[in-house]
């Protein structure tokens, strides 16, 4: 248990992450996570960062990797087992701000609009470099998203789906 986080056994730290952790915080079984560029040297290179809002919950199952992953949870964001990040992906549960722009001229009313709906990534998913989930998705089991892929909609079990917005590929 470090910084508000509890995690098991097999978890590696391939350099310093940054967190920012208020709500709850898990991370499975043999976790690995890259922060250098010598450990992925796919380019954009950053180190990954979690930040978990007061009263919001992430819950990384086992066998999960990544490499300067971004993932924010305001709300609920799940991963399930044996998932796999490419390089400097973002996962946001979250607007982060209201989509009225007179909302947004004050920070209080702006926070208190935003959109938040949660996120799960399901077991065995493979999620390709610099692809960006929005809030409310679900990623089937066993699904592939796209390097560079923005995921606005559901992805169900066992297809491949990418592109700008994402859009099916084929089953697998």
């Amino acid at each position: 248990k470090a910084n508000r986080i509890k995690f098991k056994k097999g978890v590696i730290f391939n350099g310093i992450p940054k967190l920012h952790i208020q709500g709850k915080f898990r991370i499975g079984e043999n976790f690995k996570m890259n922060n250098r560029i010598s450990a992925n040297p796919i380019g954009r290179s950053y180190k990954c960062t979690f930040v978990v809002r007061k009263g919001a919950s992430m819950i990384i199952g086992d066998n999960v990797g990544m490499s300067g992953t971004t993932i924010v949870s305001q709300k609920k964001i799940t991963i399930g087992n044996n998932v796999k990040f490419g390089g400097n992906v973002c996962v946001y549960d979250t607007d982060f701000h209201s989509l009225d722009a007179i909302q947004r001229r004050d920070l209080i009313i702006d926070k208190e609009n935003v959109v938040k709906k949660e996120v799960r990534i399901n077991n065995d998913a493979f999620i390709g470099a610099h692809s960006t989930i929005l809030k409310g998705v679900t990623i089937g089991r066993g699904s592939i998203i796209g390097a560079c892929s923005v995921v606005t909609k559901d992805v169900p079990d066992y297809e491949i789906w990418a592109g700008n917005p994402v859009k099916f590929i084929r089953k697998i």
